[in-house]
């Protein structure tokens, strides 16, 4: 057998193991759909919002939240982390307005201390600030500013956590997929995330795979609590992920797509889904140069070899190259269909996946440059590394 037979065997091998042994992460499942019956009794939620100059959205995000058809005790607490653009403003321009029944606290965010995320000091502040008006909380809604919230999502999340008992319920909320750079971008974003977390894997208890989606998350506040609260990863640059891992120690906790929480901005071209990419790509590989050289040897191997193969090898490296880019194309169809994309976009999943491999490579190159987690003029990636 010739060495691009082999590469191309190779190729194949990896292709057919996630297929078939990675926790079927390429069906597009678990999904926030189905009938879940209302809990005996509505528990008291909290809803934490940290907002940044988010004046564009926060007033869709806002009334959202307010606008939620919960049973129980519901309020919002908004922090507002030192936004330039009248964020707080717009939010309580909504609540005066009279959208929703609920409650909506103001919070001026204090200045970031050393060792925190931006985001994280945002809500750890208003964690604190919720817990400190001495009222009942039983559940922490932890979603972003930008988010959106069909009116019965927050019941939803509850019941289910209410079911199954669960620490932590989060879903993946679906993403602007709309422009060119969405369509070509978005989709895989989805599907390496869950490639790398299993949905399946995050909700069994027997393994230590954990995962969240930080834009909509519901906790159980004794569950946070004993994690040791916000400030245990407060220095995270994936700081979903990071939490979801403490909240695994407490309880079992769930993962899953849905339709229910919506972006409400969208990512527009090629360079600003490549900032978002790279703000943690380097994060996630431990700021590690062998794994960043290993991961893109792997890209390389994995998604560039076979059509490499299957259009200018011959032989047995030709049949195999193509075989291995067939088998990935069908694994990208379940989560293309989610987002309503072509089928034929299963083909260009290798182009797709080298484009990932130079944001990896740009994240790591913004990280040596001391510019690592840039979010909203600032730097955080040097935070998870003190």
């Amino acid at each position: 057998m010739s060495p691009w037979a082999v590469v191309a065997l190779v190729s194949l091998a990896v292709w057919l193991y996630l297929m078939l042994a990675r926790g079927g992460y390429w069906l597009a499942r678990p999904r926030d759909d189905g009938m879940i019956s209302a809990p005996p009794r509505w528990p008291a939620v909290v809803a934490v919002v940290p907002a940044r100059n988010e004046a564009d959205v926060i007033a869709q995000s806002i009334a959202s939240l307010l606008g939620q058809d919960y049973g129980g005790p519901f309020r919002v607490v908004l922090v507002d982390d030192g936004s330039t653009d009248g964020t707080s403003v717009v939010a309580k321009s909504v609540a005066k307005s009279g959208t929703g029944q609920r409650r909506l606290d103001v919070l001026a965010g204090t200045e970031l201390p050393g060792g925190w995320t931006g985001k994280l000091w945002a809500l750890h502040q208003g964690v604190h600030h919720a817990a400190a008006a001495g009222e009942t909380i039983d559940f922490v809604l932890l979603t972003d500013a930008d988010i959106g919230h069909a009116p019965d999502n927050l019941g939803r999340l509850v019941a289910r956590a209410e079911r199954d008992g669960l620490a932590q319920v989060s879903l993946m909320a679906e993403l602007s997929c709309a422009s060119m750079a969405e369509r070509f971008l978005i989709p895989a974003f989805v599907y390496f995330f869950q490639m790398l977390y299993p949905f399946a894997w995050v909700a069994d208890s027997d393994r230590r795979t954990a995962a969240a989606a930080g834009g909509c998350t519901l906790v159980r506040r004794g569950a946070l609590q004993r994690a040791g609260g916000i400030a245990a990863v407060r220095s995270e640059i994936i700081d979903d992920c990071a939490l979801a891992r403490r909240l695994k120690e407490q309880g079992p906790i769930w993962l899953g797509l849905t339709r229910r929480a919506t972006s409400l901005r969208p990512y527009g071209g090629f360079s600003k889904i490549g900032r978002m990419i790279s703000r943690s790509a380097y994060a996630q590989l431990g700021y590690s140069p062998l794994a960043l050289v290993g991961t893109v040897a792997a890209m390389l191997l994995v998604y560039i070899a076979p059509p490499l193969l299957a259009l200018l090898a011959d032989g047995p490296a030709r049949w195999l190259g193509l075989s291995a880019w067939l088998v990935m194309a069908i694994t990208f169809q379940p989560m293309l269909r989610f987002y309503r994309r072509s089928p034929f976009w299963g083909l260009a999943l290798p182009a797709i996946g080298a484009v990932y491999a130079f944001f990896t490579v740009q994240s790591a190159i913004e990280f040596w440059r001391g510019r690592g987690g840039l979010w909203k003029g600032r730097v955080q990636a040097m935070a998870g590394d003190t």
